[in-house]
């Protein structure tokens, strides 16, 4: 997913060491693919990039890295710390869950060269919460969200979609929420089942049922249009190869290897078919221009929100292009009479 501000991450998958919560959805064996952790494997990564440029993070992602055993973290903070003294990484950026950054732990971050703290809220519905065996409420998440701003953190939110009892209205305030606590940046995950967690007992027994492809796109376009208007980059929809996921053990749930992209696609159809539908003379031709690098999302996976807009409005010719003029999201239309 594309954001206003392009970094890298150098990714190394801490295990749910020390995590005092099994939430009904977790599985961070299946996940991450480790049973057990090495802090060797912060060097390995290291090694496979390389030289790393001056964007690049060390990323500290699969667990919630501040409930780790204390020695563990400190240790591969030292050891991030010194490849960022070293030039070869820009700093240190890790996930959590927002009952595990307290202020002894976030003076321990401000001490290293940490600049972003992503929180694993997922819902801020207190309903959704519980039946999801998070452990903490929605009061835990904004308090913990105006604790990382206040120690100067950068703050991604990170939010689900399809939890059990959750709804798309529950959704669209959790994003909502997310804004309100001050957010820079929010990343959509839409759930998947994974085998040895209770989400695929209730599966098997029929207690829920997992979202399908579509469905996923639909109720996660909603929430990106919250995150869109407030300025918020999503940085990611949907769990990839790249976040640690062996999709081969992934067993229901919506998993596509461009879901970004689709619900991309279907935020520049509505736009565009929006505007069209609110003209009351058609225009003969229609250029629409969007920003740098963001093309084929407007025109869609194999043209399909050409072919959709072309059957919606067969007498305007439409034509795409990109220009520096358009800012991220945004899209410019110009007409003859323009």
């Amino acid at each position: 997913m594309p954001s206003a501000a392009r970094h890298a991450n150098i990714p190394v998958f801490v295990p749910q060491l020390g995590c005092p919560h099994a939430c009904i959805f977790c599985d961070q064996k299946s996940i991450t693919g480790q049973a057990g952790f090495d802090p060797a494997a912060l060097d390995t990564a290291m090694a496979a990039v390389g030289k790393a440029g001056k964007e690049r993070e060390i990323a500290f992602f699969g667990g919630s890295f501040t409930a780790i055993p204390r020695s563990l973290m400190i240790t591969l903070l030292e050891r991030a710390a010194a490849y960022v003294a070293e030039g070869r990484a820009a700093g240190i950026r890790l996930s959590t869950r927002p009952d595990a950054v307290g202020e002894e732990v976030l003076t321990i971050l401000r001490h290293y060269p940490v600049k972003t703290v992503e929180l694993g809220i997922q819902s801020t519905d207190d309903r959704v919460l519980n039946a999801a065996l998070r452990g903490h409420d929605a009061a835990t998440s904004a308090e913990a969200c105006r604790r990382v701003k206040a120690f100067g953190f950068e703050l991604v939110g990170q939010m689900m979609i399809g939890l059990p009892e959750s709804t798309p209205a529950a959704e669209e305030k959790t994003a909502r929420d997310l804004v309100a606590y001050g957010v820079d940046a929010a990343r959509i995950y839409p759930l998947l089942v994974f085998p040895d967690t209770a989400l695929f007992d209730a599966v098997k027994e029929g207690r829920y049922r997992p979202l399908t492809v579509t469905e996923a796109v639909a109720r996660t376009l909603p929430p990106y249009e919250i995150f869109a208007e407030a300025m918020r980059p999503v940085i990611r929809i949907g769990l990839c190869e790249s976040d640690g996921l062996r999709h081969t053990e992934q067993v229901a749930g919506p998993y596509h290897p461009a879901l970004g992209e689709l619900v991309l696609n279907e935020f520049y159809y509505r736009k565009i078919a929006g505007w069209l539908s609110g003209l009351t003379n058609k225009p003969d031709k229609v250029s629409i221009l969007s920003a740098p690098g963001t093309l084929s999302q407007v025109i869609g996976q194999k043209k399909r929100n050409l072919r959709r807009l072309e059957a919606a409005f067969p007498g305007v010719a439409l034509t795409f292009g990109e220009s520096e003029r358009a800012a991220p999201r945004q899209l410019i239309f110009i007409t003859k009479e323009n």
